[in-house]
């Protein structure tokens, strides 16, 4: 584990593990305006429609157009450092959610975060993943579960890992190996997309919470499209660096230009599309 205040070795470990845990990244009051404005939006909400998604779990989807909160934990400096770092500039926000797994959640099917990207393991990852604790995760509670150093796999290890023709139960011997993020509230677990994990079973009586915000490379599609889920309205009042995360940016020499300009141009009220008659 990581404190931001000692921003030396993160590196180190996740390279080697394949993910950081970076502690105490969220005040108090950060922590209960997120809460405020999660409980708003999962109270409207459903359960999942699947194992994977959790049918005790709810998730909500573009979480970083729902409120200043998100936006600000979308662009937090402690993160946007790192993946200056791990992604080349004018990098994506791929997914935006929130995770609450409420007591009696099964586990979460293994995967890995950027498994539809289909270039051969092993393989630098395309994407960068965070898990932000809304709340502390627990052994008990769900806390994310990942198998060290399976970042570095090949594709004939993560088939074998199942148990025969099941893509979903885990062979015994790589049960032992999963290993449960215990962290307090207010820190986030960033990892690469080529690392094995799941959510886990929540034995406890609580409600977990949790953000989830992953990153890819310029070049690479996003997991969710964010031009026509986000309105152009909500992006305007956006930093640039947002915008440039959901996609209004040129990866050079001219990845994402629209009809010859930079796609920022769009956000200008005076703009007129040159298709539109």
């Amino acid at each position: 584990m990581v404190h931001p205040n000692q921003d030396t070795g993160w590196r180190s470990a996740y390279e080697t593990d394949g993910y950081v845990v970076l502690e105490g990244l969220l005040s108090t009051a950060e922590l209960r305006d997120i809460r405020e404005a999660l409980a708003l939006l999962l109270s409207e909400g459903p359960s999942g429609r699947n194992d994977f998604e959790g049918r005790r779990t709810q998730r909500v989807y573009t979480l970083v157009a729902r409120g200043k909160p998100f936006e600000a934990l979308t662009e937090h400096p402690a993160i946007v450092s790192k993946l200056d770092e791990l992604l080349l500039p004018s990098c994506l926000l791929t997914a935006s959610q929130a995770i609450a797994i409420a007591p009696g959640e099964t586990p979460q099917p293994v995967h890995t975060d950027d498994s539809f990207y289909i270039i051969p393991r092993p393989r630098p990852a395309i994407s960068v993943s965070t898990m932000w604790a809304i709340d502390d995760f627990t052994k008990e509670n769900g806390a994310t579960e990942v198998i060290v150093g399976s970042h570095r796999w090949s594709d004939d290890d993560l088939v074998n890992m199942y148990v025969g023709d099941d893509s979903v139960e885990l062979a015994p011997q790589y049960l032992t190996q999963l290993r449960p993020l215990v962290m307090a509230a207010g820190s986030c677990a960033l990892f690469t997309g080529t690392l094995v994990h799941r959510g886990g079973e929540n034995r406890s009586g609580q409600v977990r919470h949790a953000i989830s915000n992953q990153y890819c490379q310029p070049w690479a599609r996003t997991q969710e499209n964010f031009f026509l889920s986000v309105p152009r309205r909500k992006v305007q009042q956006m930093s640039p660096r947002l915008q440039s995360m959901l996609g209004y940016s040129v990866h050079p020499p001219f990845m994402g230009q629209v009809t010859a300009r930079h796609p920022r141009k769009v956000l200008n009220p005076e703009f007129v599309n040159p298709l539109d008659d």
